[in-house]
């Protein structure tokens, strides 16, 4: 039998549910970087004020929902990713980390490793990816009393809503959304997202797209075709639809095949990787419980870190009240 988790949350029809919390790093991260609220800097005013407001985080987090399993996936492929090798205009957009926001990167990891929780980064999958095949592996384990959460306001994570307890949440914003909050915002289903973006495109990460294709036609055309590869076989129904612009579309479509392809391809998030060298491939959802704090091991890299004595304190006063360390 799985142990589940210490946290229900109750939807449809009151059943209790276990939740498995999926993190989604980055966004956390660089919105400590960029917040003027979370600003930190050491005695020689090197920035930490990413480390700072994730830890922070991560404090809150724990002490308000005290989960029972929890994995957090961070992003490192930038550039060096499989979606680069397909597109080297993907992502365009992003800078590299200077040394001071890599070093703080670094650290978020061990933060990480000292409050026992389970953390993944990669080289060639996004942390979407390591989100996403952890969150099929709960999926796969087929117990109806078992979700996953994923923390995130990334609306590219909302394909991996594959059931009706799994759900996304903008714990910053206090907003929760499930598959039908999805098909109500975007007209679209969770698994149809793919297909979704690979038609409007995606300006963030500088996926293109189909031409004079938006949000309106693609919801019109995949509500009667559910996928892209749909689409193109029924090319020639598709000018009879009713809806603004149908007639021209088939000529649209067809010129851009390699372009829906590709599109669709760079908004598909893996949940499948299977690779030796991936350590968040081989990953079961015991191994996801919390672990034991190191109270030790975080006040050393605090002190490493070199943080000025009133936000260390601060620190590692929340740690200890959060984990209940005399």
């Amino acid at each position: 039998n799985l142990q589940l988790s210490i946290l229900t949350v109750q939807l449809a029809g009151d059943t209790p549910v276990s939740t498995v919390y999926l993190i989604d790093a980055s966004i956390y991260i660089f919105q400590a970087h960029f917040s003027p609220y979370t600003e930190c800097y050491d005695a020689q005013n090197n920035d930490l004020s990413a480390v700072y407001g994730f830890t922070r985080f991560l404090l809150q987090f724990i002490n308000r929902i005290k989960p029972s399993h929890i994995a957090i996936a961070r992003d490192e492929s930038l550039f060096s990713g499989f979606r680069h090798q397909l597109c080297p205009n993907y992502k365009s957009n992003r800078e590299l980390p200077d040394e001071n926001l890599k070093t703080q990167l670094d650290a978020c990891a061990l933060v990480c490793d000292a409050m026992g929780l389970a953390n993944f980064a990669s080289r060639v999958y996004e942390a979407d990816d390591i989100l996403g095949t952890l969150a099929a592996r709960i999926s796969r384990l087929e117990n109806p009393k078992l979700a996953a959460c994923i923390v995130s306001k990334d609306k590219d994570l909302a394909q991996l809503l594959v059931n009706e307890r799994n759900y996304l949440w903008d714990f910053s914003g206090n907003r929760k959304r499930y598959r039908q909050d999805v098909f109500d915002e975007y007209g679209v289903y969770p698994e149809q997202f793919p297909d979704y973006l690979g038609l409007v495109g995606d300006s963030v990460d500088v996926i293109s797209g189909v031409p004079s294709v938006g949000p309106v036609k693609a919801k019109a055309l995949l509500s009667e075709f559910p996928t892209i590869e749909a689409i193109y076989e029924n090319l020639s129904a598709v000018g009879d639809l009713k809806f603004r612009g149908a007639k021209s579309l088939p000529i649209v479509l067809a010129d851009n095949l390699a372009a829906a392809q590709l599109s669709k391809a760079l908004a598909t998030i893996e949940c499948d990787v299977r690779n030796e060298d991936e350590s968040f491939s081989s990953t079961s959802y015991e191994d996801l419980k919390v672990g034991l704090p190191d109270k030790t091991g975080f006040e050393d890299l605090l002190r490493e870190l070199n943080f000025q004595n009133a936000e260390r304190e601060s620190l590692l006063y929340q740690f200890e009240k959060v984990f209940k360390i005399t």
